[in-house]
């Protein structure tokens, strides 16, 4: 038999065959479910405590940059913070130390970042 003998054949009833079909009638009689899950609040991000904002230029050839100090994070987790603030700020940067050093003034711009970081007080100096 080739494909043209199966034309004999009735076609499906609908545009498409439903497996389920027989269960819609049946819908009243089927176990309700427990309720779905109240959603979660994410929980506010824990960051350290404060932060000091500051602008070098010496020993840095007349460059300036800013120095945010005293995070008191790990070293893996300054690297994380870094390369958000360099991406956010859209400027370069590194770690010295127990710092993050970012080129040009950000002074003005810089506090907003680390409060929606988590960091509950900036003194920018």
């Amino acid at each position: 038999m080739g494909k043209r003998d199966k034309k004999d054949e009735a076609p499906p009833p609908g545009p498409f065959n439903n497996p389920f079909a027989a269960l819609s009638a049946q819908r009243e009689a089927l176990p309700v479910g427990p309720p779905p899950p109240a959603p979660r609040q994410k929980p506010e991000p824990k960051g350290p405590a404060r932060a000091v904002v500051r602008m070098e230029r010496k020993g840095r050839g007349g460059k300036e940059v800013t120095v945010v100090e005293q995070l008191g994070l790990p070293a893996a987790q300054l690297d994380t913070w870094l390369k958000a603030l360099k991406g956010g700020l859209g400027c370069g940067g590194v770690v010295e130390e127990d710092a993050l050093v970012l080129q040009g003034d950000q002074r003005e711009r810089l506090p907003a970042l680390l409060e929606a970081r988590g960091v509950r007080k900036v003194i920018v100096g």
